[in-house]
């Protein structure tokens, strides 16, 4: 990797010096710009490396991020789930045969991933899995979970929140399942609260991205995030870098000590978190993380009364790769502007044409103002917000 060759060299450091994951602060922290800028530094050179499977961030930063897994460490990934797997089989009472919807979109990381499984295992009893997307309306997805009568459902947290508050709004009756999973973003502790208490499902969340598959997972106790710390040791930093003792907020560093692909040590990964001072009355000894202030991804309530989730407008995005960046406004329930960033005022010129046809498809009969940008900037840590809706919507 000249990434960290060249590192090591410029620190004087002796990489066999880096023994346990503590030795892992010697070096400096690493942000997604420095990844961003050039991939293929990060990337190994081993055989591994070469012939790693490519996934792609979810571009909540408004700019995809390439990152490559080795084979090795994602079939490692099958056999590393069964921590978070073991919460959902002791809520169920059976360990398979369950069923499992899933609310994504079309090419999401999981939809990648669960090919290669298919490609390259065989288990015999796996859940029974199906998928739908965030860009279905509300009838075809109420229609699919009475239809199949899944176990779990499966969703990003602020969709699966947006959901359940609409099914109770609209006064929709649907076939609850026995529990609830949320990922990828954070859902609202009053969400949260709202589904336990109006629907009697318990809620479940997991922690993980693109860079660091299984960062970590709640469980029954419902005490905070195990941390799976000898995949990827996790720690708190300040402004300054400086951990941050247990109890304090800091933003959140990880270190992928199993993907030999595109290889991520002290990474910073943009969340905000707090180290809990305890271990979980569950009884697992794993570390908390007792507090996770990821962004809630806000969802567009449009007027012809739908709601659409910013992973959706991400999928149209990723069909526009020469846009680098995109921020979509909310300022009226039918009214948008939107700015994109691109290299140049004519790459603009000749994309924004299909952009905006492709966002009419999804968004339906609202006006969107396009805007050319050659900037769209962020500040650290904060995540960069690619889609903005109007301020409180009702529920």
């Amino acid at each position: 990797m000249p990434h960290y060759r060249d590192l090591f060299r410029e620190l004087r450091l002796d990489p066999r010096e880096i023994r346990t994951a503590a030795d892992l602060a010697q070096l400096p922290i690493l942000d997604k710009s420095t990844v961003r800028a050039d991939p293929s530094r990060f990337v190994s050179e081993t055989r591994r490396g070469r012939r790693a499977e490519l996934l792609e961030t979810s571009g909540t930063s408004g700019r995809r991020l390439p990152i490559l897994h080795d084979r090795q460490s994602l079939l490692a990934n099958i056999a590393h789930g069964e921590r978070d797997r073991r919460v959902v089989t002791s809520t169920l009472g059976r360990t398979g045969g369950y069923r499992v919807l899933t609310i994504t979109y079309e090419s999401s990381t999981i939809h990648h991933v669960l090919s290669l499984y298919r490609q390259w295992t065989h288990i015999p009893i796996r859940p029974d899995r199906s998928f739908h997307s965030v860009e279905e309306p509300l009838p075809q997805i109420v229609g699919a979970i009475n239809s199949l009568r899944p176990e779990v459902v499966v969703g990003y947290g602020s969709y699966l929140e947006t959901l359940f508050r609409a099914l109770t709004a609209r006064k929709i009756q649907i076939h609850p399942p026995q529990v609830v999973i949320y990922g990828a973003e954070a859902m609202s502790s009053e969400g949260k609260e709202f589904i336990q208490r109006e629907y009697g499902i318990p809620v479940y969340s997991r922690y993980g991205s693109v860079e660091a598959l299984k960062i970590g997972f709640t469980c029954e106790a419902d005490s905070g995030f195990h941390l799976n710390d000898d995949l990827y040791p996790l720690r708190l930093v300040d402004e300054q870098g400086r951990s941050v003792p247990r109890g304090e907020s800091g933003q959140v560093v990880i270190s992928n000590l199993i993907n030999r692909g595109t290889v991520l040590l002290n990474y910073r990964l943009g969340d905000i978190g707090v180290l809990a001072k305890r271990f979980c009355l569950c009884g697992r000894t794993l570390p908390l993380l007792g507090e996770l202030r990821g962004r809630v991804e806000e969802v567009l309530f449009l007027p012809d009364g739908r709601f659409v989730h910013p992973r959706a407008i991400w999928g149209v995005f990723k069909k526009h790769p020469e846009i680098l960046r995109y921020q979509l406004v909310q300022l009226e329930a039918g009214r948008f502007d939107l700015k994109l960033m691109t290299v140049s005022r004519g790459v603009y010129d000749s994309a924004v044409g299909g952009v905006l046809a492709d966002l009419g498809n999804l968004l339906g009969e609202v006006a969107i103002e396009p805007y050319f940008t050659e900037d769209l900037a962020t500040r650290e840590p904060r995540k960069f917000q690619p889609v903005i809706p109007l301020g409180d919507q009702p529920t």
